[in-house]
């Protein structure tokens, strides 16, 4: 089973989300999700300044086996981007939740964090 830590939340389409002060959050894509698609070897992120709507796609993973489109949990700006996954998208496979986070983005609609799975409900997703 792969690891879904209790204090993040989560959307069915495997993108994880941190909440930080000020209305800002942390995304990326889940332990389960990294470990269905392989080993990375390209990421594309959203531009920072980019504006994202909740259930857009905003990026791409690719593996060895497939690539995968990365989806906005939240609507918001970008305000950073994990610029370590250009040269290193393995960082994902070795460490989803914290050095292989995607990008940081300013919540234009914080109340759409209410619409997000938390771990357990993540959990029964994951095993359907």
């Amino acid at each position: 089973m792969s690891h879904i830590p209790n204090d993040l939340r989560y959307t069915d389409s495997h993108e994880w989300v941190q909440c930080e002060e000020d209305n800002i959050a942390i995304i990326g894509i889940t332990d389960h999700a990294q470990a269905l698609l392989g080993d990375l070897v390209f990421v594309e992120l959203p531009e920072v300044g980019t504006e994202l709507h909740h259930g857009e796609e905003a990026g791409v993973v690719e593996s060895v086996k497939a690539a995968s489109d990365i989806y906005a949990p939240l609507s918001g700006e970008v305000i950073a981007i994990n610029t370590a996954l250009e040269a290193a998208p393995e960082l994902i496979n070795q460490s989803a939740y914290e050095d292989g986070w995607l990008y940081r983005i300013e919540l234009s609609h914080p109340e759409e964090l209410e619409q997000l799975l938390d771990a357990e409900q993540y959990t029964h997703c994951v095993e359907e």
